[in-house]
């Protein structure tokens, strides 16, 4: 059976064309041609069953074949906030795999021991849209800018927020007996601080915005594996 092949179109219903990358990797990687069979994904909730109509150098139409919509495959909105390494190939790994696990926000904090303040977010868009089709997910990670620790905290209100640290004079709980607990929502926010981790006074300050202080277990983690660990926790919680 011949492989399907699936692109991410976030207009796909109306715009009867693959955006340019996609076409491009359609027409001139993956050789397609007209007559073949696609899967499209808006990231939106629906998948699109389709078939080229016109492929050239730069261009791939198509007609849509039947909609199919998706479900949800978890509860919940799963947000994780994290300040981003100095060797962005780890954070691009992690962003990858989170997507990948499943993800549905994903922010980018300057804390007070960062050591980058800067992220681009094309690179990241693409990661993400790769790990996406990959996966087959049929909604999009939301990717937000970097922003600083103090003014994201104090726009979170809703959901359930934790604060993931390892200063062992700050009370703190296991945070999957803490997902694991009864609430009335499923929107879940874990945050990740960098390498030397959150300063004692902003974990006090996330704790005074309703955040709760947790650890990831006995290990001590690296900041990406520790925003992967987070993420997994937050899907067998629910399952």
């Amino acid at each position: 059976m011949k492989e399907i092949h699936y692109f991410y179109a976030p207009e796909a219903a109306t715009s009867h064309e693959l955006p340019p990358e996609e076409a491009a990797h359609a027409v001139r990687v993956l050789r397609l041609k007209e007559g073949d069979t696609i899967m499209l994904m808006d990231g939106q909730g629906s998948f699109y069953k389709a078939e080229v109509t016109m492929a050239s150098n730069k261009h791939c139409l198509y007609d849509i074949l039947e909609t199919i919509p998706q479900q949800p495959q978890w509860k919940g909105h799963f947000h994780l906030g994290i300040a981003p390494t100095k060797m962005m190939d780890r954070m691009e790994w992690m962003t990858e795999k989170t997507v990948e696990i499943g993800i549905d926000e994903l922010s980018f904090l300057n804390c007070r021991f960062s050591e980058r303040n800067v992220v681009k977010l094309p690179r990241i868009e693409k990661i993400t849209v790769s790990a996406m089709k990959q996966s087959r997910k049929a909604w999009a990670t939301r990717l937000n800018e970097m922003q600083s620790f103090k003014t994201f905290i104090s726009q979170q209100t809703a959901g359930r927020k934790y604060i993931a640290h390892c200063y062992e004079e700050i009370e703190r709980t296991y945070l999957f007996d803490e997902l694991r607990k009864p609430d009335d929502s499923d929107d879940i926010l874990v945050l990740i601080g960098p390498e030397g981790d959150f300063s004692v006074d902003e974990v006090r300050m996330a704790m005074d915005y309703g955040f709760v202080s947790v650890h990831l277990g006995t290990s001590r983690l690296r900041t990406e594996t520790a925003g992967l660990a987070a993420v997994m926790m937050m899907h067998l919680s629910k399952n």
